[in-house]
């Protein structure tokens, strides 16, 4: 038998999200959420497991895609402990997680130099310097300055946009090496600084004309079909 609800009554218990509990994990909802909540509170532990196994497989078939992650059931246990705010008490085949440890900040990151000297020659440069530094003399050594000493060059070009002389490079190759490595002394020359900012030009073109080949290449190819299409006239 039908019965005629009060208007009145039905509006009386909509909810509204501002009244709603805060959703833990967003990504499930608001029913995964709720059945999270109603599993918590199952007194019989037998039906409490069934229930948790039940929503394990509800959450895994939402994510159908993940399935072959790995530590895939892993992730979803722990995130109905996540979701159901460290309170469901089941028997999960992996090791529960706790509130300490999900608040556990990361440690903080070693960064490089921020703020070098010689911007221009970036990290890297500094880097290759000190493994040169613990290097034993000999060719593979002096090979391997010879290699920073010209990349400095050619890094000190393409930002500044002139001529330099290897002398500089050489003050500051001794200074950024703590004076371990010393070639003012040294009868040793750079490459040219035109070929050197021949090809930091030839890069930059390079760079630049990619996109610009591969849009006429496209149209080229927009065009050809086009004329394909046409129908002849008789």
């Amino acid at each position: 038998m039908y019965i005629k609800e009060n208007p009145h009554d039905i509006v009386h218990h909509l909810e509204y999200n501002a009244e709603r509990p805060h959703l833990i994990i967003p990504e499930y909802g608001r029913h995964l959420q709720k059945l999270i909540d109603q599993a918590t509170v199952i007194e019989d532990r037998n039906e409490r497991n069934k229930a948790a196994k039940y929503i394990i497989a509800v959450m895994g078939s939402l994510n159908p895609h993940l399935r072959d992650v790995p530590d895939f059931q892993h992730k979803l246990w722990d995130q109905i402990f996540i979701m159901s705010d460290f309170k469901l008490d089941v028997d999960s085949p992996y090791p529960v997680p706790s509130r300490e440890m999900l608040q556990q900040k990361p440690e903080r990151l070693k960064y490089p130099q921020n703020f070098p000297k010689y911007r221009f020659y970036g990290n890297n440069i500094k880097y290759m310097i000190d493994v040169a530094n613990k290097w034993e003399d000999g060719e593979l050594k002096s090979a391997l300055i010879k290699v920073i000493a010209n990349h400095m060059k050619k890094s000190y070009l393409s930002w500044n946009k002139d001529t330099v002389k290897d002398e500089v490079i050489f003050e500051h190759l001794y200074e950024l090496s703590n004076g371990k490595i010393n070639l003012k002394t040294s009868s040793e020359e750079l490459l040219n600084s035109t070929d050197l900012m021949r090809t930091n030009k030839k890069m930059s073109n390079k760079n630049q004309s990619t996109p610009q080949k591969a849009k006429s290449k496209n149209g080229g190819k927009q065009n050809n079909q086009n004329k394909n299409n046409r129908k002849p006239q008789g």
